[in-house]
């Protein structure tokens, strides 16, 4: 691609992503030196169309980027007015009192949103601040100098026939260059990816860790609405085979927003995530919740849920790792959002000292410095020990031990367990299936529970078909060579959109076959395969799902 000619266009700061954390710094960045050149590039539709958050907002990433927001009419209306968690079993619930969780763990003063319309009034505000906002426009490369720094990206290219080659129609996008280049491109960014890779970001971090996040909107019954409730659940169906737990929030509009997380560190590879939390629904809790209701939307996103030790080196020559490219969810909290908007805020920060200073294209260690020391640092340095914990030992361990080192740390700043590690990654954690027995999940009922095609409709997901598939194989022969006899393949059940299929045929050998179509950008297969051989690269501008509202 590097003989292809393309214009440039030079800006001062190029974002890719327009999530809570690009978004936060490109507002930061024209609040702070207004005459800076900024421009952020999405690769969804619109804002806001490859968002999918629980969510609960932390409001204090608002409250620091723009303190009047109430005033500005942001999309932040409905306050958690109650709060409950539940161990499951298969029949019933129990309460854990949340007097029992350290402070942090509360959701006072939180907010039930839709970080999909978060995200387009956050663009909105961008843009009245003179930020240029371009939604489909896909990052496909990044852009190199000769000292080795990235210096932009290369965006909006289109028109690729299925075998790479340039098409009839074929547009080969622009170069954006920027003194600096901030990647906000979410979970497992392929940008991120190679930044991360090419300048070795998480030499001596753990592995990154990450869950699978599915997420439906059902509009229920008035009578069964409780606006501001928000619902956390661990344990039943899970058990023993997964990490991992739902949400349940009551926003506006008769809406609940319900989402079940996998960790995906599990063994066993004939778990079916996505089965799970169809059964999951069938819960006397849940069904009862559900009943008379319509489910109304679909997605799924995959979660970095390493923490403190995933952390890679933020800042590289060039450019700075944002929000959940760089791993900021609180895991315990089931909260991310704030700790993005606050790394936007403090790159853009050094981003204006350092253009002042008359430096382009360097490190900025100053963001370094003020995410591991600054709130986002005291965030998740506090809770680092729950999933490490979770992982080995289960979610009663999780809240017993977990419980007592936050509380510990909530009290005296000090962790009494030190720093776990993570171990393994998730890919490396995949057993043989020789090792483990296949699991059957009841066929989905249509009212309550759904196959994947049907949900995968309701993600409004589309790509354009002549394009070449996104889902890279490294080695095409992987998957029916080594996957399927080793892992039976997992591809099959861990995808949340049923992208990947193996077909068996009589007197033909088995096919593995990849609907690149149905995917909703989760990318829990880069993540996942155990042989590591998949490899996700962004798809042509403005394609993949459409949520309205997640």
């Amino acid at each position: 691609m590097s003989d292809i000619e393309r214009e440039a266009m030079d800006y001062d700061v190029v974002i890719v992503g327009a999530g809570p954390a690009g978004l936060s710094a490109a507002i930061r960045l024209k609040q702070q030196a207004p005459d800076l050149d900024v421009v952020v590039l999405e690769k969804g539709s619109e804002v806001g169309a490859h968002i999918l958050s629980g969510a609960v907002l932390d409001p204090s990433g608002l409250d620091a980027l723009l303190p009047d927001w109430r005033d500005r009419g942001a999309p932040v209306s409905v306050p958690v007015t109650k709060d409950r968690f539940y161990m499951l079993g298969a029949g019933g619930a129990l309460r854990v009192p949340t007097s029992l969780m350290p402070p942090l763990m509360s959701n006072h003063g939180c907010y039930i949103v839709s970080m999909g319309n978060v995200c387009r009034w956050m663009a909105e505000q961008a843009e009245a601040l003179g930020v240029e906002v371009f939604a489909g426009m896909s990052c496909s490369e990044l852009v190199y100098g000769e000292d080795g720094a990235v210096r932009g990206v290369v965006a909006g290219e289109f028109g690729r026939a299925s075998d790479g080659t340039p098409g009839p129609n074929y547009e080969p996008g622009m170069e954006l260059r920027g003194r600096y280049v901030f990647l906000s491109e979410g979970v497992r960014g392929s940008l991120s990816k190679a930044v991360m890779e090419r300048f070795e970001l998480s030499a001596g971090k753990d592995p990154q860790k990450f869950g699978l996040g599915m997420k439906e909107i059902w509009e229920i019954d008035p009578d069964r609405h409780r606006e501001g409730t928000a619902l956390h659940t661990m344990g039943w169906p899970l058990g023993r085979n997964a990490g991992g737990g739902s949400f349940i929030y009551h926003g506006e509009k008769n809406q609940v927003y319900l989402g079940f997380v996998v960790h995906l560190n599990y063994a066993n590879p004939y778990l079916y995530p996505y089965m799970e939390f169809q059964r999951f629904k069938h819960h006397p809790m849940v069904a009862e919740l559900l009943e008379g209701g319509k489910r109304v939307a679909y997605g799924a996103r995959a979660i970095s849920e390493g923490g403190w030790q995933s952390i890679p080196q933020v800042a590289f020559p060039g450019g700075a790792l944002l929000g959940c490219s760089a791993g900021l969810v609180n895991v315990p909290r089931i909260k991310g959002n704030h700790n993005a908007m606050l790394s936007g805020i403090a790159a853009a920060d050094a981003a204006v000292e350092a253009i002042a200073a008359g430096r382009s294209g360097d490190e900025l260690a100053e963001y370094e410095t003020a995410l591991r020391d600054g709130p986002v640092g005291r965030d998740l340095r506090r809770v680092r020990n729950v999933k490490p914990l979770w992982s080995k030992y289960g979610s009663w361990a999780a809240l017993g031990l977990g419980g007592i080192d936050m509380w510990a740390a909530n009290l005296t700043g000090l962790n009494p367990l030190g720093t776990l590690a993570h171990g393994k990654s998730d890919a490396e954690a995949t057993g043989k299936a020789a090792d483990h027995a296949p699991i059957d999940y009841p066929k989905p009922d249509g009212k309550l529970s759904f196959d994947r095609l049907t949900n995968v409709a309701q993600s409004f997901t589309n790509h354009e078909e002549s394009q070449p598939c996104h889902l890279t194989l490294r080695d095409d022969s992987v998957p029916i060579r080594v996957n399927l006899p080793e892992y039976g393949e997992p591809a099959q059940r861990y995808c949340p959109a049923g992208v990947y299929e193996v077909v068996e045929e009589p007197g033909k050998e088995p096919r593995f076959v990849i609907n690149f179509q149905n995917c909703v950008h989760c990318k829990t297969c880069d993540i996942k395969d155990p042989s590591q051989n998949i490899h996700w690269v962004t798809p042509q501008g403005g394609d993949g799902p459409n949520y309205p509202n997640m």
